[in-house]
């Protein structure tokens, strides 16, 4: 279906950050074909559909690079512990106990939240397999919702000693072999979802491990991500079993590349940045996650200057605890002003850039998606500021960073096809969604034993 969108303030993102008034954007099946003055295009394209955006704002549709979707069944019950804590107490012990339907309904739950909150692509880190078919439940949660994303398989092939949970532990040829088997499937030339590799983190995986990682997705020209120096745990694990820090071990053994997707890199030192630049080496910003287990604060505003491109993400829901992405545009950029004591150290607009084309890039999808230009997919979001809270509005990308709640997209298209209007989501029943994964998470945490953290004492 042709669309032609009206009358709008259009955020480009484009090279030279243009912001177009009274614009609009001409759809040709899943691409955007033109862009100019309302006036211009309206008489060009009489034949087609056209939305009358008036009073809107256009964006492209953010980039969530980082998340765990299964966790949307674990909000709320690993709150005020550390990641290894959090881990080993609640979240591995849970994710023993996963069956597809679970990750069949908290991923779609996930999904509905990310469009809700105008993320069109996401990167779902699925390292959780006690037994098959999660991954495909996953996938199949992207088709129903209709977003756009990578599911990274992922694995977990050593650390019963550090706490990681014997089943979720498996042989890395088995993990391979079935990450084979969903790229052999969903590896299509312009597939909106595709299959990536996510070997966990350094105390986790082992040189077999990492080894076959890299030569897979060199063959099969995959996204790989992986956990780096999120905290001291993987630094010291690093430093104990192979003399060096875990990114330069994973220089050592050219396991980097221009294909990794670096997640968290909290803990990364001023020596590890010459690293980065020079493998090309992707980083996922998670904010939000970072503060709730109180990882601590990565250098981001020393990775820029170094050149490198840094993307933004929510993480998994049972560290943030939602899938909001316009609520983590305002923590990734006040985290460093206040850390810094520097106003101008992150500003709006290079968040926003962070969470579209920079987090599109981090993904290697910019040539496709993170931002409005003719040739680009079709995957846009129209924004409603039509509440109090982000009102009066001078600016339309500080009154999106900095004030907006997370309802205010209104219409949303991926590929063309509008799968949220009137802020309805138009691809799944929002209410089967919420009663599936309440249902899900429910009987989760009672075969998991979690069900017992839900209350917990006040104490002043």
């Amino acid at each position: 279906m042709n669309r032609l969108l009206t009358h709008a303030t259009v955020i480009t993102m484009n090279p030279d950050r243009d912001i177009l008034e009274d614009a609009a954007i001409y759809i040709q099946d899943d691409r955007i074909q033109d862009i100019g003055a309302t006036t211009t295009l309206l008489p060009k394209y009489p034949d087609c559909e056209q939305m009358d955006c008036r009073d809107r704002v256009i964006m492209p549709g953010m980039v969530n690079t980082h998340t765990h979707l299964f966790q949307t069944l674990l909000k709320g019950l690993g709150d005020d512990r550390v990641l290894k804590d959090w881990f080993c107490g609640m979240t591995g012990p849970s994710a023993v106990h996963l069956t597809p339907e679970d990750c069949y309904a908290a991923a779609c739950h996930g999904c509905v939240e990310s469009i809700k909150s105008g993320t069109t692509t996401v990167v779902d880190f699925m390292y959780a397999h006690p037994r098959g078919q999660l991954t495909e439940a996953v996938i199949q949660a992207f088709q129903a919702t209709g977003i756009r994303g990578i599911v990274a398989r992922g694995y977990l092939t050593q650390g019963v000693e550090l706490g990681v949970p014997a089943p979720l532990i498996e042989p890395i040829d088995q993990a391979l072999s079935d990450a084979c088997d969903l790229m052999d499937q969903y590896n299509q030339p312009g597939a909106r979802v595709q299959v990536g590799l996510a070997p966990c983190m350094i105390w986790s995986v082992d040189r077999e491990t990492l080894d076959k990682t890299r030569q897979l997705a060199s063959d099969r020209r995959a996204l790989i991500t992986i956990h780096i120096a999120e905290t001291p745990l993987e630094i010291e694990n690093s430093l104990q079993r192979f003399g060096m820090r875990d990114l330069q071990y994973l220089q050592s053994i050219d396991f980097l590349g221009a294909d990794v997707l670096a997640v968290h890199c909290v803990y990364c030192e001023a020596s590890d940045l010459p690293i980065l630049q020079r493998h090309n080496v992707k980083v996922s910003h998670n904010p939000c996650s970072n503060m709730y287990l109180a990882s601590g604060f990565a250098p981001i505003p020393q990775m820029l200057r170094a050149g490198v491109t840094v993307g933004l993400a929510c993480d998994g829901p049972a560290s943030n605890n939602n899938s909001n992405m316009i609520q983590t545009l305002k923590f990734g950029a006040l985290i460093h002003k206040g850390y810094h004591r520097d106003p101008t150290i992150i500003t709006a607009e290079k968040v926003l850039e962070m969470a579209t084309i920079e987090g599109a890039r981090a993904i290697g999808l910019d040539h496709d998606i993170g931002s409005i230009e003719p040739g680009k997919k079709a995957d846009l979001v129209v924004l409603n500021f039509d509440n109090v809270f982000v009102t009066p509005v001078h600016s339309p990308v500080s009154s999106l960073v900095y004030a907006a709640l997370g309802n205010e997209p209104e219409t949303v298209l991926v590929d063309g096809q509008v799968v949220m209007r009137d802020r309805q989501v138009q691809t799944v029943s929002e209410t089967e969604v919420m009663q599936a994964s309440q249902h899900a998470a429910n009987e989760l945490a009672r075969r998991a034993g979690t069900d017992r953290f839900k209350q917990r004492p006040w104490r002043s």
